[in-house]
């Protein structure tokens, strides 16, 4: 893996890296923009929303030969309800997700295909 380059947002600090072929930028660091001590709710709370979950469906489905359809459908029919709450370890590991990344080394810190990123800090 390459080293880490970062790029300076609205004065915040975003790590991007390099896996394989493509590049990943931290949803953590994003995150932090809205609230630095919270990052992993506002990343939650992003990854709820069915805009999200069809988005990142969408673009594992056309990119990702691997991707579970089933496991996917399943969350969407549940996002947005109150009850449903998802995290980066659990899309991955349930729809063999490659778009979003979790970085083992450091914890809690998920980061995502530059596509997916940009519809995050929106």
């Amino acid at each position: 893996m390459a080293k880490n380059t970062h790029i300076e947002v609205k004065g915040t600090e975003i790590a991007i890296f390099k896996a394989e072929m493509d590049d990943f930028i931290s949803l953590t660091d994003i995150a932090r923009y809205k609230d630095a001590a919270n990052t992993d709710i506002i990343i939650q709370n992003w990854l709820r929303n069915r805009n999200t979950i069809e988005l990142l469906g969408f673009w594992e489905q056309l990119y990702n030969p691997d991707f579970k359809p089933l496991e996917f459908e399943g969350f969407r029919k549940q996002a947005g309800l109150n009850s449903f709450v998802l995290t980066p370890k659990r899309w991955i590991e349930t729809t063999n997700a490659i778009g979003l990344i979790s970085r083992k080394n450091i914890p809690a810190q998920p980061n995502g295909h530059n596509a997916n990123d940009i519809a995050f800090a929106a």
